[in-house]
């Protein structure tokens, strides 16, 4: 089966009535418009999006009146930042921006991929921090960049 379209989104249409199989995917994977993969009933399916969108938790790949395949999302390998202080926050995100390495904000916290040269250059400044596996609702974006 290829999927050419997103149909909708479990948030906005409800699946509960129906047999459900999920396509797992990491993070990263939900920015591809095209890949294969594979249900967790061992269907396989090629995806070649038609349009400029990404993958989000939850999107509906194909749906009929007895069965939906939807998109869920595996956790991530995550430093959890959590900084004592906004100059603290702001001395972090600089030395972690010119590592080129995307973060994502929730609340408070500030995550990023694991990295173990983050996670010594948080202990060696004594920020608060913990490792975690986390479901995150978007991918972590490469950063493009340029020094000229």
């Amino acid at each position: 089966m290829i999927i050419e379209r997103v149909v909708a989104n479990a948030n906005e249409v409800s699946v509960d009535h129906l047999h459900k199989e999920k396509v797992y995917l990491a993070s990263g994977d939900l920015l591809k418009r095209v890949q294969r993969v594979k249900t967790d009933h061992g269907r396989e399916l090629g995806i070649r999006l038609t349009t400029e969108r990404e993958l989000h938790r939850g999107d509906i790949l194909y749906m009929d009146d007895k069965n939906a395949i939807v998109v869920d999302v595996l956790s991530n390998d995550v430093l959890v930042i959590r900084p004592e202080s906004l100059e603290v926050m702001g001395v972090i995100a600089h030395q972690i921006g010119n590592r080129h390495t995307p973060a994502q904000f929730d609340g408070d916290e500030m995550i990023v991929e694991y990295d173990y040269l983050i996670e010594e250059m948080l202990t060696r400044q004594q920020v608060a921090f913990s490792r975690e596996e986390r479901t995150l609702n978007e991918a972590f974006r490469p950063i493009g960049h340029s020094h000229d």
